[in-house]
């Protein structure tokens, strides 16, 4: 009976205890996050690091610590070039996605007064088909008599089609950057949504020009939605190898290209897990730098 009276009083004490403190009963909550980040996104990081370092013969792998994937990586020149190539295509994609993005969610945002539910759903109408018959629906229209040629040469512009619009960094570009759009128009929206319309009234009161209050008032308010679509466009491009693979051709392929072969037809899976590790370490960088950059604007404004 003492055994069990002291079990029982220590429960009871540790958990008053546990009730009180809230970082314990914050942590209960988010340990089962926790976890799963841990598990499904931390360890599979860790592997590849790990298989990075190995060395495969045939199809054995040889759990040695090497260098050497990594020095062939920045041997063979072609590795950097298409990591600077898929750079460069995230770049212009994102540019491209959040120019087009931002004026699509400032009319929601401003000039939709009801019915703003029923335009946020049609801008998810595209995500309602595969994101690969979207890519094939793209090099159908792009192809050397797929519509656009057709219909530029049935309006008389064009005399003969154009053979540089498929197969190229424009076609992926502009691929990526409508399969990307809806990602980029909803947190621009929720950042002009949450602007205190009293602000631009103020403006305006101020003497401020429509043009000007944008410039002023709207822009940097909504520079955080601007921010968080440009990383939600920029990081998942770079790794991107379907649509290179169908509508880039070989003047389009990018670094994710290179990751796939490794692992299937190459049957190099250090070298693979080598290329993957050297793109995250550069996006990390890069993205660091953005926000950095950032960081530094705002505190100059």
């Amino acid at each position: 009976m003492n055994t069990q009276a002291v079990s029982v009083s220590s429960g009871g004490w540790l958990r008053s205890l546990f009730m009180r403190n809230e970082s314990a009963r914050g942590f209960s909550l988010l340990s089962p996050t926790l976890a799963l980040l841990v598990f499904a996104m931390l360890a599979p990081i860790i592997v590849l690091i790990g298989l990075s370092f190995w060395k495969q013969t045939g199809m054995v792998f040889e759990p040695i610590i090497s260098t050497d994937n990594y020095v062939l990586f920045f041997e063979k020149k072609i590795y950097p070039l298409i990591l600077l190539r898929s750079i460069k295509i995230s770049a212009w994609v994102t540019f491209a996605t959040v120019l087009l993005a931002y004026p699509a969610a400032y009319f929601i945002a401003f000039k939709v007064n009801r019915n703003k539910l029923i335009w946020l759903i049609l801008i998810t109408v595209p995500f309602w088909t595969s994101y690969l018959l979207r890519v094939f629906a793209w090099k159908i229209m792009l192809g050397y008599n797929g519509v656009i040629n057709s219909g530029l040469m049935g309006l008389g512009f064009l005399a003969e089609p154009l053979q540089f619009i498929l197969y190229s960094e424009f076609a992926v570009i502009l691929t990526l950057a409508h399969a990307w759009a809806a990602f980029a128009i909803l947190p621009i929206y929720v950042s002009l949504e949450k602007i205190d319309r009293s602000l631009l009234e103020a403006a305006a009161d101020l003497g401020e020009t429509p043009f000007m209050s944008f410039i002023r008032v709207t822009l940097p308010l909504s520079l955080p939605g601007v921010i968080a679509a440009s990383l939600l466009v920029f990081i998942p491009t770079v790794g991107d190898y379907v649509t290179p693979k169908l509508v880039g051709g070989s003047g389009g392929i990018m670094i994710g290209n290179l990751i796939q072969n490794a692992f299937g037809r190459g049957s190099n899976w250090p070298m693979g897990a080598a290329i993957s590790v050297v793109s995250m370490l550069t996006i990390t960088l890069l993205v660091c730098l953005f926000l950095w950059s950032i960081g530094q604007m705002k505190k100059r404004l």
